[in-house]
């Protein structure tokens, strides 16, 4: 499934600055990292990868073996298992362990968390997608708000947010998968991509995180999104880390890979070592060029600006 299109339809509806040569000579400075990330390699947080933003044409199973060829570890998938028979969670299931990959998130669900009317029907989505989360070994769910209902005033759909994320962290309470605890992670969609959607910034996604009181509702922290609807994109690491459950990655314009566009990802990597952020940052953009390339890029990116901002920590003054 594209994720733009699932957007919509839960919603109702050449490089800049810091561009691909500079990555290049990154790549060129020192010899390429190796394909585990994550605490393993000296940084806190660890990487994976939006499967709809590439390969997708080729089967489920190629699809992995291309993220793996690229260096990671963990995929995040949009209801790619939908339609899947037994014999296809079977081959699923067999190549990523084959691979050594982790399904960390999975997105989906087609109804909205501020849209009052919704509410039964997402937790009957959620009821039915948790065994199918088992079966993949998938801990975290990303729900969307839904859009904005004409002559409702805004504060009741927010309270409508808190609501049913309470209900729905009901339903997850004490369940872990894959030995962690099932997560629910609200996202922020910008205004450009979807002028009707409800939930547009960080800081009130933040607010409704932070109102449901949740240890399993978190906060999914989309730079993309965020730098197009309001920026000041660091500053609110700081002030969610501690609700923090999941970073997505794309730079602006374009969504495409970090160093294209007007997002300081390197600071943005450095900022989240030393936060000690523990959890994913997955790359969700169209590669430029090649898959393979642009996302080993963005990985040696990611590790290396987390791998310095760490050892500056380290050194006695």
């Amino acid at each position: 499934m594209n994720r733009r299109t699932f957007v919509q339809t839960v919603a109702g509806t050449a490089a800049a600055a810091y561009g691909v040569s500079h990555v290049s000579n990154l790549l060129s400075e020192e010899p390429p990292l190796a394909a585990n990330t994550g605490e393993g390699f000296g940084v806190p947080f660890s990487l994976s990868v939006m499967l709809w933003t590439v390969f997708t044409d080729l089967p489920f199973e190629r699809r992995l073996e291309k993220v793996a060829e690229a260096g990671y570890k963990n995929v995040e998938l949009v209801g790619e298992y939908d339609n899947w028979t037994e014999e296809d969670f079977k081959r699923a299931n067999a190549k990523r362990k084959e691979l050594g990959i982790n399904f960390d998130c999975t997105a989906g669900l087609k109804h909205g968390v501020s849209v009052p009317d919704d509410r039964q029907p997402l937790l009957d989505e959620l009821r039915h997608v948790l065994p199918i989360m088992e079966q993949i070994a998938c801990p975290n769910m990303i729900l969307l708000s839904g859009d904005r209902i004409p002559g409702m005033p805004r504060d009741v759909q927010h309270r409508c947010c808190i609501e049913t994320l309470k209900a729905a962290a009901d339903l997850v309470q004490s369940k872990s998968i894959h030995g962690e605890p099932v997560r629910l992670l609200l996202e922020t969609i910008d205004p450009e991509e979807n002028p009707k959607y409800y939930l547009t910034e960080i800081a009130e996604a933040l607010e409704i995180v932070q109102a449901t009181g949740h240890p399993q509702v978190r906060l999914l922290y989309d730079l993309y999104h965020e730098q197009i609807a309001a920026g000041n994109l660091i500053e609110k690491l700081e002030k969610s880390l501690s609700h923090l459950g999941l970073v997505h990655v794309a730079d602006v314009p374009g969504r495409h890979e970090p160093g294209t566009g007007e997002i300081n990802y390197q600071n943005i990597f450095r900022k989240l070592a030393e936060l000690n952020y523990t959890g994913v940052a997955a790359m969700e953009f169209h590669p430029s060029g090649d898959p393979v390339v642009q996302l080993r890029a963005a990985r040696d990116m990611a590790l290396r600006a987390g791998r310095a901002a760490l050892s500056k920590k380290i050194i006695p003054a």
